[in-house]
């Protein structure tokens, strides 16, 4: 009665004994009579000095029945693993939430955008690899992979299988008509960077693939901007392939009409283009912009924008195929609404709207905005 008039200090004692009775009511059966009676005479004399309303009589009590509910109540076993699975819990919702509504990771799986990004690349060398110590900077630093594997006989290649493990870590077996060799890079990389193919002879003592693998730009992709505002040009720009029909006819890659790309956008609803080798334009004039102007310069890497795509053989031939779109310098297209234009900027490497036509405005899940590693001449801001 008259509680709510009552100094701070009893009000506190108070309610220690309000909760102290529900605990004693709840441990009842489980502790001994001399526990029981024990704690019972702990709240018995808070009760007594709230009663008597002194404050360092009061903050004793509350002091003594607490040192009784931690001898009776033991902290769990293992309580500091808890903690620290319910801190990483914890941090695991975080990251998904981050990953599903802001930024996204994202790993760049071809050289379709080189040299504004890297794809996972071989690059032979005639020297064998360095020592452990600098193969584990590169990997961990470059993102820079290394590979040396030598025939053990003279033999043939027979093919190919792309395997990965703990669906990380991807690599090829190469059969022969001698041997099975392990060799950590994707099949596409072997051909395309190491010239192995199946038909290939192979010499004993020579290296079948000797070199380095780049990994990829690993990249952060911008999820939450697009609900504010919409694509814009030159944006990096990633997208679901699903609703692309003709991206299930392509192969390989894509081949699979379910994956994530990335790629310069080059063309909004409603823009009209043409591309006039190296350049590209944009209803009727010249693309601007520091992101197309790097391009169609043709230096640093760069070749301009093209109505072909090179086909290289492992055998060192080049040949090349037109484009389904803008195939001739006169050829145009009008971008519909809710749709968008999407081109790598290594223009002669990359299967983009030129081969299977517009992006849906719903398979765009964001902007590629940070390389995040490795740490070479890339990270930072894309541009």
């Amino acid at each position: 009665m008259f509680s709510f008039f009552a100094s701070k200090h009893v009000q506190q004692g108070r309610q220690f004994v309000k909760d102290a009775r529900k605990l004693l009511a709840y441990k009842r059966d489980l502790w001994s009579a001399a526990q029981v009676a024990d704690f019972e005479a702990g709240i018995k004399r808070l009760e007594l000095a709230c009663g008597a309303r002194g404050k360092d009589e009061v903050e004793a009590a509350v002091k003594a029945l607490d040192e009784t509910c931690g001898r009776f109540l033991p902290p769990p076993k293992d309580a500091g693993w808890r903690e620290n699975c319910e801190v990483f819990l914890v941090a695991i919702v975080v990251a998904l939430g981050v990953r599903t509504y802001f930024l996204q990771p994202f790993t760049i799986p071809t050289g379709s955008m080189w040299p504004t990004l890297n794809g996972i690349m071989g690059h032979p060398t005639t020297t064998e690899p360095p020592n452990f110590a600098v193969q584990i900077f590169d990997q961990a630093v470059r993102g820079r992979g290394w590979v040396n594997t030598v025939a053990e006989d003279d033999e043939t290649v027979i093919g190919m299988e792309e395997q990965a493990r703990f669906r990380f870590f991807t690599y090829a077996k190469v059969q022969t008509d001698k041997n099975t060799y392990t060799i950590h890079a994707p099949a596409r990389t072997l051909a395309d960077g190491f010239g192995v193919y199946p038909g290939k002879l192979l010499k004993k003592g020579e290296p079948i693939a000797r070199g380095y693998v780049e990994t990829g730009d690993h990249v952060f992709v911008d999820k939450f901007t697009y609900h504010f505002r919409t694509p814009q040009r030159a944006d990096v720009f990633v997208f679901n392939t699903q609703k692309i029909a003709k991206m299930g006819n392509l192969g390989p890659p894509p081949k699979d009409p379910s994956q994530f790309y990335i790629k310069r956008l080059v063309g909004t609803p409603g823009d009209e283009l043409r591309i006039a080798p190296p350049v590209l334009f944009i209803n009727g004039e010249r693309a601007t912009g520091p992101e197309f102007a790097r391009v169609m310069a043709g230096q640093d890497g760069y070749r301009g924008y093209s109505n072909v795509a090179d086909i290289n053989h492992p055998n060192g031939t080049v040949m090349q195929r037109p484009m389904d779109l803008l195939n001739t310098p006169d050829a145009t297209v009008k971008i519909p609404e809710k749709r968008y234009w999407a081109q790598g900027d290594n223009s002669y490497h990359s299967s983009d709207s030129r081969d299977w036509g517009t992006v849906p405005q719903e398979n765009i899940m964001g902007r590629g905005v940070f390389v995040y590693w490795p740490f070479g001449a890339h990270w930072g801001r894309i541009k």
